[in-house]
């Protein structure tokens, strides 16, 4: 072998722009690490050294091989089983891209042999693999209809979430069953916030007796909700504040039901029923009477602001995964930011450059600052930042924080954060 090639090759640091066969096979008979890393991760690399990378003992090397588009399917048939979930995660994300492209009834024998593969990860054992197929897939309708249902059925919610809430291929019949059984919290959520939502089904989340689903299904503009089961819920709205605004907004009230609103709700927002509903005189006539005897009776609220009850929360020790895991569910931005603010120790303005930059990581490192939960730092990506879809930041087996702190605490610090809070 020329030490002439190597001196030129390792010298730029670089493959050649039009990579020939002869070097992919002296970079691998090189054992140059970063090389063989750079080898794997070119699509014009041959498929053999792709395959032959495959099994490398660097899991760098294999992830990026995952990773690559032109990869033979053998390659991806052997790190389907890779022991290092990393490299599984790059295939799943790999493969579950591919899909759109591969009609059911239109595949090739080798797409068919890709399909396998993807549902076979899709029963992976971490969820964060099985986490980034439901991500990518959710809206994809050329996937099997026993894949989606396989991962609408997924015990964690960053799995079976995205499938709920996109899938075209699942059933009202498979909505209703899964609200009915599922054990996760935030699966009905999940379906609740479905772009249509079919009366039946809105009958199964109001069954539940879940109130963040029943939250979430008001709010949601295309939910049919049937006179009946809107009865069943303003029977129990009027403790339950946090339906009251989603009741009062939801479209097509029956004058019946917006008098019944009109006995609990505030005066602001029996005013607001007056301004977004078309009335008939005596209703409306009825509702005016009402917020001039609930101002006679000196019934003059004051509804803590959802702000004031994150500072409330953190003055009495009980501010949370579970009070900001809520507050991004339900796109409280403000309460967010207050909430890492008093947490993280950090300034609102530094806050907001992280979502605006919609960094995973930066949110990841924000939350672990703030002592909350992974899970809580996906949701404020997913619902607050609205990070896209390959730049989210997932936990780690289900639960863990996938960065290590230095790697954290670097992204701190590159928003200014770490040492604001320092001084």
């Amino acid at each position: 072998m020329s030490s002439g090639f190597f001196a030129r090759l390792f010298g730029r640091k670089r493959l050649p722009e039009e990579l020939r066969y002869e070097d992919a096979r002296r970079v691998l008979e090189s054992h140059q690490f970063e090389m063989k890393r750079e080898l794997a991760s070119r699509e014009d690399a041959p498929q053999e050294a792709l395959y032959y990378l495959a099994c490398d003992d660097d899991p760098r090397v294999r992830g990026l091989v995952a990773a690559n588009r032109s990869a033979p399917v053998q390659a991806d048939e052997l790190l389907h089983g890779d022991n290092d979930g990393e490299v599984r995660g790059e295939l799943a994300r790999k493969l579950s891209r591919l899909m759109p492209d591969m009609p059911p009834h239109e595949r090739s024998a080798v797409q068919e042999r890709v399909a396998g593969l993807l549902e076979k990860l899709a029963a992976d054992e971490l969820p964060r693999v099985r986490a980034i197929i439901a991500e990518e897939v959710a809206g994809c309708p050329t996937i099997s209809a026993t894949l989606a249902r396989r991962l609408a059925r997924d015990a964690e919610i960053a799995v079976c979430g995205p499938i709920l809430e996109y899938s075209p291929l699942l059933s009202d019949e498979d909505l209703i069953e899964i609200i009915a059984t599922s054990q996760v919290e935030g699966a009905a959520a999940a379906v609740a916030r479905r772009a249509c939502v079919n009366a039946p089904v809105s009958d199964a989340i109001v069954s539940s007796h879940d109130n963040d689903a029943i939250e979430t299904l008001l709010a949601n503009k295309g939910a049919r909700i049937r006179e009946d089961t809107m009865d069943r819920v303003i029977t129990r709205a009027a403790g339950i504040k946090s339906w009251h605004k989603p009741l009062v907004t939801r479209p097509e009230l029956s004058m019946r039901a917006m008098r019944r609103i009109a006995t609990f709700v505030s005066r602001s927002l029996i005013e607001e029923l007056r301004r977004t509903h078309e009335l008939d005189k005596e209703t409306a006539d009825w509702l005016r009477t009402k917020v001039q005897s609930k101002i006679e009776r000196g019934e003059e609220e004051h509804e803590p602001s959802p702000r004031e009850d994150i500072r409330d929360a953190y003055a009495a020790g009980r501010l949370g995964d579970e009070i900001v895991m809520e507050a991004a569910t339900t796109s409280q931005r403000a309460s967010v930011v207050l909430a890492l603010s008093l947490l993280a120790g950090a300034s609102a303005r530094s806050i907001e450059e992280i979502f605006t930059a919609q960094s995973g990581r930066g949110i990841a490192a924000l939350c672990w600052k703030g002592g909350l939960s992974m899970r809580t730092a996906l949701a404020v990506q997913t619902y607050i930042a609205h990070v896209p879809q390959p730049n989210l930041i997932l936990p780690r087996e289900g639960i863990a924080y996938p960065m290590t702190e230095d790697e954290m605490r670097w992204h701190l610090q590159y928003f200014g954060i770490e040492e604001a809070a320092q001084n």
